[in-house]
């Protein structure tokens, strides 16, 4: 089932953290297994943003014993940091197994990311200089609350509600998903490939990976490597409904753009509203009118639509 939800303001940063708590809150009852938010506060210089965690939240919670090791961990990625070049300017515990960082780093991101997450337990959410995805078990006021995501300020998010029918309930199952090792790149997905396993071998032969079993995954991988072969995100998407079998809705976002993708069928339900200066887009009509005070004209994209929106 799942929901997903976007928006995008076009004359400056504004509460996406409280205003996507809000839509997904709204969402809840369409997947309560857990929540995540894709939240793009604006690129500042070439600082990179990441977001890790150490340890599955439920691994954490009934291990002492790992308990004990996290530190050590946290210790080994500071120092896998140091050996590549890089500068630590910060790093934030938001919980005992999940860190916020902001770094200096100018070298291979790709080989940044693989010898990190090559210390065991470590999983890098996202990576970039405008991106910051969290997401963990639980509903959106209890993941928000958790994160500290109220009054977080930026220009455009996306986020998920999951309901799991076809992998783990775990923080790598959730969405939404970073486009490994791409800049700011995430996807949230509601439907259902089938021809997942295909896309992925297809793109495993071109050198790139995967972190988990979902097919959501699969639309950041497959539309990031065509953004890195120059093809604009709009003709990216475009192909993709083309390409990519099955029933499906996602919403894509990048660095400065937010889209969306209804396949041929459009079975998967997705209500728009646009204005000048904000477009918030939904599974149900609820999310939208949760952070409107006053009526509001909202619509239902067509089959095969294809739709960006740039801040």
């Amino acid at each position: 089932m799942c929901g997903i939800a976007g928006l995008i303001h076009r004359d400056g940063a504004a509460d996406i953290g409280g205003e996507m708590t809000a839509m997904l809150r709204s969402l809840a009852h369409r997947g309560p297994d857990s929540t995540g938010f894709a939240l793009y506060g604006g690129p500042v210089g070439s600082t990179l943003v990441m977001r890790l965690k150490l340890a599955e939240q439920e691994e954490a919670r009934r291990s002492f014993d790992l308990r004990r090791r996290l530190p050590e961990r946290k210790a080994t990625v500071d120092q896998r940091i140091a050996e590549l070049g890089g500068k630590v300017l910060s790093a934030e515990a938001v919980t005992e197994y999940a860190y916020r960082y902001t770094l200096s780093f100018d070298g291979d991101r790709r080989r940044f990311a693989d010898y990190l997450e090559d210390v065991e337990g470590v999983e890098i959410l996202s990576l970039g200089t405008a991106l910051e995805l969290i997401k963990d078990l639980g509903v959106a006021t209890e993941v928000a609350e958790q994160y500290h995501l109220g009054g977080f300020r930026g220009t455009h998010a996306i986020g998920h509600t999951r309901m799991a029918t076809e992998s783990d309930v775990d923080i790598r199952s959730a969405h939404p998903y970073w486009a490994y090792p791409f800049a700011d790149i995430s996807v949230v997905h509601n439907g259902q490939l089938t021809n997942y396993w295909k896309g992925r071998r297809a793109l495993e032969h071109k050198g790139h990976r995967f972190v988990s079993n979902c097919d959501s995954e699969l639309i950041a991988v497959y539309l990031a490597d065509k953004m890195s072969d120059g093809m604009p995100l709009e003709d990216a998407m475009r192909q993709s409904v083309s390409e990519l079998d099955g029933v499906f809705t996602y919403l894509v976002a990048t660095a400065d753009s937010l889209g969306m993708a209804k396949d041929t069928m459009a079975a998967k339900p997705m209500v728009l509203y646009e204005s000048e200066k904000f477009i918030a887009l939904a599974s149900e009509e609820v999310a939208i009118r949760s952070i409107f005070p006053y009526e509001i004209p909202t619509s239902d994209p067509y089959e095969d639509e294809v739709r960006v929106w740039r801040n």
